[in-house]
């Protein structure tokens, strides 16, 4: 028996050595996923490409900054400048208004406008009539269709002093008119709910698709257990949201210097540049009108550093705290 076994063993044992056993490398691997799946790969290169050309290639601008560049000598031909540029943004006498202007609009659009496409995704969600939901969605996704220019008009015709529908309803009550559109006080407001309006419906979607991943089993669990359903919105809702709203405030805190040129520059006028004048809108004045091509480089360089030093910070904490990130 003992040797029967050991001739076996033999056998296999040369069989093995002599065909060994096929490995697949990391190489392999690839290649054969790739193969696989190269129907998917293939849909991605638009995509790929768009970015290189319109995202990538065009950081290579960013050495404006750092020169004193001349359009006519182009990138090769102009001479360097150090962090002049730099050194000019930080030293100018209203940089501090700019400044802070804007991450004050920043902050109260994080505090206001934020939360409101979440308020009204749950809303939509609770509604079971679907011609009436249907319709609610149409309407609020509408205003994001329109351009700044038409907000800025329908603005005008809501809190204009001679014709704003308001300030006659406020004269109407025996009051003065309150010029909303040139006293800078209002201006800030006046940016954030136009905002808001413009934008919650359409950015709901994101958060409805997020309501509409949560398994109803989840929600008959939670009747069945007794709970209400506000506890229902509290510990199903909300954690089945947490995902999305995590990653849409990240971007957002990536963002927070970015608060789009178009719509602050139809609103803005001379009156209210002390709360309403950005980097944004300064840029435009002082690089674009003047042709300072190297300090609005230099800004929109500024921007970047610091919204990506805010946004991978932002992300440490998000995943310290809650265990979600972008990454």
């Amino acid at each position: 028996m003992g040797n029967t076994l050991t001739a076996v063993h033999k056998q296999v044992s040369k069989q093995v050595n002599k065909e060994p056993t096929k490995r697949l490398t990391p190489e392999n691997s690839w290649v054969k996923s790739l193969s696989r799946h190269r129907a998917l790969y293939i849909m991605l290169i638009p995509g790929l490409v768009y970015f290189l050309i319109f995202k990538y290639v065009p950081l290579l601008g960013s050495v404006i900054a750092f020169q004193d560049y001349k359009i006519f000598k182009g990138i090769l031909g102009s001479d360097w400048a150090g962090l002049r540029w730099f050194n000019q943004i930080f030293t100018y006498p209203q940089f501090g208004r700019l400044l802070r202007n804007t991450l004050l609009i920043s902050l109260y659009q994080i505090v206001f406008a934020f939360p409101a496409p979440i308020i009204i995704a749950c809303l939509l969600n609770e509604l079971r009539n679907m011609f009436f939901k249907r319709t609610v969605q149409t309407i609020l996704y509408l205003p994001h269709f329109l351009s700044w220019t038409l907000i800025f008009g329908l603005s005008y015709m809501m809190f204009s002093t001679q014709t704003g529908i308001i300030n006659q309803i406020i004269v109407s009550l025996g009051m003065e008119p309150i010029q909303f559109m040139q006293k800078a006080e209002y201006f800030r407001t006046l940016i954030v709910l136009s905002g808001m309006w413009k934008e919650m419906g359409w950015s709901a979607i994101i958060f409805l698709a997020a309501l509409a991943g949560i398994s109803p089993s989840l929600y008959e669990a939670a009747r069945m257990d007794g709970a209400n359903r506000w506890k229902q919105f509290v510990h199903v809702t909300l954690p089945g949201l947490l995902p999305a709203i995590v990653i849409l405030l990240l971007l957002k805190i990536g963002h927070v210097l970015d608060l789009g040129f178009e719509h602050i520059y139809v609103f803005l006028n001379p009156i209210t540049y002390e709360t309403g004048d950005i980097l944004d809108t300064y840029a435009y004045r002082a690089g674009i009108i003047q042709g300072q091509y190297s300090l609005t480089t230099a800004i929109g360089l500024f921007k970047s550093v610091i919204g990506f030093i805010l946004l991978v910070t932002a992300n440490k904490i998000s995943k310290a705290i809650s265990g979600e990130g972008l990454y």
